[in-house]
């Protein structure tokens, strides 16, 4: 039996909200539970609205409410707040939103709060000026926690508004092209035979398609034959800069889901790829993403920052390490990860992330590259990690970014390539190319 996609909706933003799990744990889940595919798309719609607009409907309540419902009716809360997303934000006919809403409470059992939650859908409906946002707090105009804001400002005193406003675009949907399957000029052909609109808008990304409108990839054409991969523009550049080569010892060590595992492999099927993570449910994926690729790579579950427990003492020419963030590039693709992510929580994660570079570093041959990334834009976990890290190992050198791929300007002076959200319609990401100086003067 199919449930109703509102009352999933309003589950899936309380377990995120109050149980502190993502979305892409919750909503695949809660997609499972319904049959139609149209609906799947409006309870996505809905859990995605919710959670980049949740300050703007908490504040819009706060006027019709007393206080807000706790407890066994904690869930209706946030079935009001979908009700208001598709009042305000939707395309929904009003009488439509009203009903369905009032109607999912049941499914909730909230049939004794009907008539409140008729009647607060009912005065949004009637009272526009309530989504007058001008004397809000910042956190409601922008939708977005206050110290990510602070933090935003401090980084980037110019750009602070722009960034948050990309965060509230929905992300577009960019492919790479698996050119040992198939050629960028034959895949593109194969999409326009459908007529499935797409542009190239890089030129220095030669594998990346840019689909005009997102559409449900498994019906795509050659998606089982490996022919493409899903992944963010600003994400397909870890492939390039480190420029693997067959026959060389890659150690991709923090790689699910294995979207850049895939990426080395494909520019270079003969090396040598070892492929590591912490967890290892996270390598299922891992390992289904090399098979419908058809590519091999050596998958380990084991923890990057304890290479004593995995390592075989052979050195690597090159290692990737995309370690774990703050996440706060990757806000569009990932709502939630706004009201998730806590102040609290960055220090510990550049603890990690020395850690794992400090770690890894060791086991990089002399003459090597280490192409250290994070999808965040705060600098503590970017350049002033790097500037730390080389400040302390006088092995290291850092490398510049090639040209074609440095496409608009670095932040001045500072180590590395910040990607910022929305510029090129990418997502936020940071790079930073380390060599580790050759041995008695002759590369290793």
């Amino acid at each position: 039996m199919s449930r109703d996609c509102r009352a999933l909706a309003a589950q899936c933003c309380y377990q995120v909200i109050d149980q502190g799990r993502s979305l892409s744990d919750v909503l695949p889940k809660a997609q499972q539970q319904i049959v139609n595919p149209l609906d799947k798309a409006l309870l996505q719609e809905m859990c995605f609205g919710v959670m980049r607009t949740l300050p703007q409907l908490e504040q819009v309540c706060a006027q019709l409410m007393q206080k807000p419902l706790v407890k066994n009716f904690r869930v209706l809360q946030f079935l009001i707040y979908v009700g208001i997303y598709q009042l305000h934000f939707m395309r929904v006919p009003d009488h439509a939103a009203i009903n369905a809403t009032v109607e999912a409470a049941r499914e909730l059992k909230g049939q004794s709060l009907t008539k409140l939650i008729n009647g607060v859908l009912r005065n949004v409906q009637r009272q526009p000026q309530l989504f007058d946002f001008n004397q809000a707090s910042q956190a409601v105009q922008f939708n977005h926690p206050g110290w990510l804001i602070s933090a935003l400002q401090a980084a980037y005193p110019e750009q602070w508004q722009s960034l948050l406003e990309a965060n509230q675009h929905k992300a577009p949907l960019w492919l790479r092209v698996n050119t040992q399957q198939i050629s960028t000029e034959a895949f593109c052909s194969a999409l326009a035979e459908e007529d499935i609109a797409y542009n190239q808008p890089l030129t220095h990304l030669p594998t990346a398609v840019l689909l005009d409108t997102p559409s449900d990839v498994t019906a795509l054409p050659g998606y089982q034959q490996g022919w493409f991969s899903v992944q963010d523009a600003a994400a397909q550049y870890a492939g390039w800069l480190l420029a693997p080569e067959n026959g060389q010892r890659i150690l991709d060590a923090c790689c699910a889901p294995g979207g850049k595992t895939c990426h080395l492999l494909e520019l270079a099927p003969a090396a040598n790829v070892t492929a590591l993570d912490k967890d290892p449910t996270r390598l299922i994926r891992v390992q289904e993403n090399l098979q419908r690729l058809g590519l091999t790579a050596n998958v380990l579950a084991a923890d990057a920052a304890n290479p004593a427990s995995w390592w075989d003492g052979k050195l690597f020419d090159k290692i990737l390490l995309d370690v774990p963030c703050s996440a706060t590039g990757v806000i569009r693709r990932h709502p939630d990860i706004r009201w998730l992510r806590k102040k609290s929580d960055i220090t510990p994660l550049v603890q990690l992330q020395q850690q794992i570079l400090q770690q890894c570093w060791a086991l990089l041959a002399p003459g090597g590259k280490l192409l250290y990334a994070t999808c965040s834009v705060l600098p503590a976990e970017n350049h002033e990690q790097i500037s730390l890290f080389l400040s302390q190992n006088t092995d290291a050198s850092l490398q510049t970014m090639p040209s074609q791929h440095n496409a608009e300007p670095d932040v001045a002076g500072k180590p590395g390539w910040q990607l910022l959200p929305g510029q090129h319609n990418r997502d936020g990401f940071y790079y930073a190319l380390l060599q580790k100086a050759p041995q008695d003067n002759h590369s290793g």
